[in-house]
């Protein structure tokens, strides 16, 4: 798989992977599918995005894979300069899910225009799981198939 490929394909799989937990795990709790992307929306409009109907919806959802697409690719421009991110895939994509579920929630969400909720231990278990099975395992992954097959 050419990396170009190995990128997308992972951009792809990582963000469907993340929005679908949101919106079963959020939904299973009465939120409707547009206030979650309405939510993403609003780390760059505020609570203007609420009001915004489809379009901030939308918004929400190119956003959303844009920073898939950040996640994914800092793990792949990593891989090929320290080659241990792809021998031990497993362990540190499942770790860099970690880290980047600290950075979005302690560094990224409060400095951007949204509303940080209070802290739930539901929420936050959540949050951990899927960033380290659904976002930093298949990064990793995908990165570990493309420098395969930049190799051989």
């Amino acid at each position: 798989m050419t990396s170009g490929k190995a990128l997308a394909l992972g951009t792809l799989a990582v963000g469907t992977l993340d929005i679908l937990d949101a919106l079963i795990f959020f939904g299973l709790r009465g939120v409707r599918p547009i206030r979650i992307f309405q939510a993403i929306a609003a780390g760059l409009l505020g609570r203007s995005s609420f009001e915004g109907g489809l379009a901030t919806a939308l918004l929400g959802g190119v956003l959303h894979y844009f920073i898939t697409f950040s996640i994914v690719g800092v793990y792949f421009l990593a891989s090929p300069r320290a080659p241990v991110l792809t021998r031990r895939a497993v362990a540190l994509g499942m770790l860099y899910g970690i880290i980047v579920y600290f950075v979005m929630s302690y560094v990224v969400i409060p400095l951007s225009a949204a509303n940080q909720g209070a802290f739930s231990l539901p929420v936050f278990v959540n949050g951990i799981l899927i960033h380290a099975l659904g976002v930093g395992l298949p990064a990793a992954l995908f990165a570990r198939a493309a420098r395969r097959s930049d190799a051989g």
